[in-house]
């Protein structure tokens, strides 16, 4: 596919700043600083579209790029290791949760791994 076209339409933290046009979406998951906003990046060869840190928990919103007016990149923040407080990484699961769990348009997930890092519950 060529992508003609790509914006960051917005940075959500709860349900009624998701985008209410019914668009597909695929969300990017994955393990604080497991390269979500670099793949989102590398796809679309646009350097330093989505932001980017060696910090992880950089991402800390659920940020909704459209592409070619067709459909949704969302991207998530980390889970696991990042330098906040608890109370923060429980908001951003709850956030998490219930945007898996919840919406509609989604219509994939593509899950990153970090191969030197063993799996976590």
């Amino acid at each position: 596919m060529k992508i003609r076209s790509s914006e960051i339409t917005m940075s959500a933290v709860n349900r009624s700043q998701y985008p209410a046009d019914g668009i597909p979406e695929i969300a990017l998951v994955g393990r604080s600083n497991v390269g979500k906003s670099s793949t989102v990046n590398t796809l679309l060869n646009r350097r330093n579209f989505a932001r980017t840190s060696q910090t992880p928990g950089k991402t800390r919103t659920i940020n909704f790029y459209l592409i070619n007016k067709e459909f949704f990149f969302v991207d998530l923040p980390g889970y696991g290791y990042a330098k906040i407080a608890k109370s923060e990484k429980d908001k951003w699961g709850v956030i998490m949760e219930r945007y898996l769990q919840d919406r509609p348009e989604l219509c994939a997930i593509f899950l990153l791994v970090d191969i030197r890092h063993e799996p976590t519950n």
